[in-house]
């Protein structure tokens, strides 16, 4: 009797997540790039991450001196 309640619950669990999937609709798009506008337009940042994102793009960053004469100095 276990068995049988256990294996109706599996199928249930199973028919559930196929109705789950089949819900969502495959969607086509144009290029990369509206792919990613679309995911970025569904994903929630959390705000912590968000105001350092804001900090990172006010500080003007120093430009390096290149390569060679990093070696050379």
């Amino acid at each position: 009797m276990k068995q049988q309640s256990k294996f109706s619950t599996n199928q249930q669990q199973e028919q559930a997540a196929e109705s789950h999937t089949t819900k969502q609709a495959a969607k086509e798009f144009e290029s990369v790039e509206r792919l990613l506008r679309h995911d970025a337009a569904q994903t929630v940042v959390p705000p912590a991450i968000a105001q350092r994102l804001r900090e990172s793009l006010n500080e003007p960053s120093a430009p390096r001196p290149p390569w060679w004469r990093r070696l050379l100095d």
